[in-house]
């Protein structure tokens, strides 16, 4: 295993849960999509830790993955993997993200401030996530 800075250990790290229910991690700057072994997954985001009493506890956690652009509804594999290492964890994504694609020209978007028009050709964006159906 590679040596990490204490900068590094102390930021968020890049995360994919795989259908096999496994957590993933790797350093933040590292693509999810490498992080999944170009696989298809669950869940994907960034995930922080913090130190609670004598032990590792998850501080921040999001769905931020423009490689994948999980659905908000996604947090459930993300809580079945952190329990199945014993990581306390909070109730729900601390940060959420909402991906969607737009059906007009096909880009992915982020939605801010509730927002829904394409960033790309100002199209209409729909209210319920449809970036990759099949996952």
């Amino acid at each position: 295993m590679a040596e990490r800075s204490t900068a590094e250990l102390v930021e968020p790290f890049t995360f994919v849960v795989g259908t096999d229910g496994a957590l993933r991690l790797a350093p933040r700057r590292s693509e999810h999509v490498v992080c999944a072994g170009g696989a298809a997954v669950p869940s994907a985001g960034e995930i922080g830790f913090v130190r609670d009493r004598d032990r590792c506890a998850v501080g921040e956690v999001s769905n931020q993955s423009t490689g994948h652009c999980p659905d908000v509804t996604s947090w459930p594999a993300v809580a079945r993997a952190l329990d199945r290492v014993g990581l306390a964890r909070p109730t729900g994504f601390t940060h959420e993200v909402v991906f969607l694609r737009c059906p007009a020209c096909e880009e992915r978007n982020i939605v801010r401030e509730d927002d829904f028009a394409c960033v790309l050709c100002d199209g209409d964006l729909p209210r319920t996530w449809n970036v990759d159906p099949t996952v």
